[in-house]
């Protein structure tokens, strides 16, 4: 594994951030926020025109065909400016899609997906919120054709954005009988409803599912649908939160560190004294660690994906603790102005809120390492 960027992602980055500041500023993520869809059409049908809504989709399905270390940087540079966007469910949909999906399916639904014409969302979690696919309780109950589906998921992405939903559902009685259903956003029995959040710029809801009919093309099928994909694409989900997570730490430290160089107190600016220098330099060095740990499970998930689950969990874990605790200090650098509405800083903190229990917390991620290791 080479661990610079290249030149070509390097310039990815640059495109990325030239077009979020100049057509999504902080300005526009307020009022967007504040809107009843959570996140501008037009800007996102301007990302799926550019190809970064199929960024890892092969070209053959309309998509750009690159790697999830590029995603990575897409996603760092979408949590440094705070967008809001369905595109972390997105995402994780087209992700299922493109490994379980049968050649039809990918041909039926991931060109859409790719250029936005079409917005996807994920459904695994239940109300006991465990990221496993052990955990999956929603039956599948057998019909002369296909599954009907009734009951609930939770912390489903944009629930009242999405067009399609790819639900997770146990389709046996032994542990590894799992499947995922594409599930149209208007089919009968479904009730898509989002909830308040502290973090504005995110939508969340739940999902409920009555009697729902699942025809067989409508079941990813590609491969072998095993529970081992469901926890490949729950890992998937982790680094993709870390990954955006990345991008809001090091926005969050660079709008603490001028903040620190601006105010005075005592006749000298608050950054010069230790207090202040030193929350910023753990700052620093604690995203800049987390950060590697995403480089490379990204890497992994193309590349050597027999590691991917440890890594995720390692990147999700560190990049929980580590944007909670930059939440929490830049306020207290700030002070109470660091609180009020007026200050983008308190955007961070509570998007650090959002983030810490999404695809599991930090407490979940280190068990799960243990439990790999076999302690």
């Amino acid at each position: 594994m080479n661990f610079g960027f290249t030149e070509d992602q390097d310039r990815l980055r640059d495109e990325f951030r030239r077009f979020l500041d100049e057509r999504s500023p902080m300005t526009e993520v307020r009022r967007v926020a504040e809107t009843g869809p959570g996140y501008s059409p037009d800007l996102w049908q301007k990302m799926g025109e550019l190809g970064w809504l199929g960024l890892t989709v092969p070209e053959t399905y309309g998509g750009s065909g690159l790697a999830w270390i590029d995603l990575v940087i897409l996603l760092e540079e979408t949590g440094r400016s705070l967008i809001p966007s369905p595109l972390i469910g997105h995402t994780l949909a087209t992700t299922a899609i493109l490994e379980a999906g049968s050649e039809e399916q990918k041909q039926r639904w991931l060109p859409d997906l790719a250029l936005g014409r079409r917005i996807a969302s994920v459904a695994v979690v239940e109300e006991d919120n465990v990221y496993s696919s052990a955990a999956i309780r929603l039956e599948g109950k057998p019909m002369a054709e296909g599954f009907l589906l009734s009951g609930k998921k939770c912390s489903v992405p944009d629930p009242e954005s999405a067009d399609l939903f790819v639900v997770a559902f146990r389709s046996g009685q032994a542990p590894e009988e799992v499947a995922l259903a594409v599930i149209e956003a208007n089919a009968p029995g479904l009730d898509a409803r989002a909830y308040p959040m502290i973090d504005a710029t995110k939508r969340m809801g739940n999902l409920n599912l009555s009697e729902i009919q699942v025809a067989p093309d409508a079941v990813l099928s590609g491969n072998g649908m095993k529970a081992n994909a469901i926890d490949r694409l729950l890992d998937a989900g982790a680094l993709a939160v870390a990954a955006e997570m990345g991008g809001s730490v090091d926005e969050a430290l660079r709008i603490t560190v001028e903040y620190a160089k601006q105010r005075i107190q005592f006749d000298r600016p608050i950054g010069q004294y230790q207090g202040v220098k030193h929350p910023l330099a753990e700052m620093y060095v604690d995203a800049e660690s987390f950060k590697s740990l995403v480089y490379y499970g990204a890497w992994c998930f193309d590349n050597r994906p027999e590691e991917l689950p440890r890594y995720a969990s390692l990147a999700k874990a560190y990049a929980t603790e580590a944007f909670v605790r930059t939440g929490v200090d830049s306020i207290q650098i700030h002070g109470a102005v660091g609180f009020t509405t007026a200050q983008d800083i308190q955007l961070y903190f509570k998007r650090s809120k959002w983030g810490r229990p999404m695809f599991g917390d930090a407490e979940a991620h280190y068990e799960r390492v243990v439990a790999q290791r076999g302690y």
